[in-house]
């Protein structure tokens, strides 16, 4: 990563609000290099240049750290080449971090940049989500993914992983509020509710995002 793109990263992050230490920004250098060589190989992302994974990759999941603590357990659904779960990872340390993926391979490239990275506690599964089994049955204090189309399939998916206090999160391009609206009836026959919608502008490239939240209902109080 040239050191025009080390600026962009800083200054993408500046602009939500998050400050890299020299660590971070080492283990962000390292995570590009090796999307890239392993990019020439198999066919993890079709985002390949420093710019695009910069923006529409690392700054996209660090949108997610206005809503994620750091401690926790947190759950990446088709998590692909590790995003959103790789950068929080890096940024969060002390976070439990399971990715899934129904693609073996996106799943032992983020094996592999989890042991580079040397990322603790970072457990990247091949599975489809909902063949996780009642092991992991109310466990995770955050769902997130950006690779469904559909809210209803995703919250399906994740409603019986979450814990009754914790919260699934869509990562949406603009619209999100529009796609909450729409999916408010089949979310309460899943027992759940659209807490908020957080639209907001990617770093420098200003292209939209949304990020819909939604919770457990609790009977009797909504």
């Amino acid at each position: 990563m040239s050191a025009q793109m080390r600026e962009l990263l800083q200054a993408s992050a500046s602009e939500l609000g998050l400050e890299l230490s020299a660590d971070n920004l080492g283990k962000f250098i390292l995570l590009a290099g090796e999307l890239k060589k392993w990019n020439r190989k198999i066919n993890l992302t079709a985002i390949t240049c420093d710019r695009d994974i910069v923006l529409k990759h690392f700054a996209d999941s660090l949108a997610l750290m206005r809503l994620v603590g750091e401690i926790g357990c947190l759950l990446d659904v088709g998590s692909g080449g590790g995003f959103p779960s790789l950068p929080l990872k890096i940024m969060l340390p002390k976070l439990a971090v399971t990715s899934v993926d129904s693609v073996g391979k996106k799943i032992l490239f983020q094996r592999h940049a989890a042991r580079a990275l040397e990322l603790e506690n970072f457990t990247a599964i091949h599975a489809r989500c909902e063949d996780l089994g009642p092991g992991y049955a109310e466990h995770f204090d955050w769902i997130v993914s950006r690779a469904f189309s559909d809210i209803p399939a995703f919250a399906e998916i994740a409603a019986p992983l979450v814990k009754p206090e914790g919260r699934i999160i869509a990562m949406k391009g603009k619209g999100g509020w529009v796609e909450g609206a729409s999916a408010v009836s089949r979310l309460s026959e899943l027992g759940l509710v659209v807490e908020e919608v957080i639209d907001f502008l990617l770093p420098v490239s200003g292209d939209p995002r949304s990020l819909v939240v939604m919770k457990k209902r609790r009977f009797g109080h909504e």
